[in-house]
């Protein structure tokens, strides 16, 4: 089992920049794939983005790409986001998975507990 711990949320002015951490504990392996994801008030999960174990691959949502940088390694997985929209507040989640490719949050079996963005306009 995975244990996962977010960080770095807060409140933000629209067009400004915030970085999430997530920490990874536990049983891991190096076909892991760590990810975000977000939920805003009423919305579907969504994926936002991913790299794995060994960070030699990211992958983003379209909307996102260009904005959102995701960096780190194994255990500790950061993002930048830049720029950020007022339609982004949501919650973000870390999670971690073992199919490379996949946003469908049901292959993603570790949950963070979540870390709440705020956007002003």
């Amino acid at each position: 089992q995975v244990q996962l711990v977010e960080s770095g949320g807060g409140l933000v002015q629209a067009g400004g920049s915030l970085r999430l951490s997530c920490a990874a504990s536990g049983r891991t392996f190096s076909n892991y794939v760590m990810a975000w994801f977000r939920q805003a008030p009423g919305k579907e999960r969504e994926f936002v983005a991913a790299i794995n174990w060994s960070a030699s691959n990211t992958s983003y949502k379209d909307s996102v790409r260009g904005r959102f940088t995701i960096s780190g390694a194994k255990a500790t997985m950061s993002r930048q986001m830049n720029n950020l929209k007022p339609e982004e507040p949501a919650v973000y989640y870390c999670a971690v998975g073992t199919n490379w490719g996949s946003r469908n949050q049901l292959d993603f079996r570790s949950w963070g507990q979540g870390t709440q963005v705020t956007v002003s306009s």
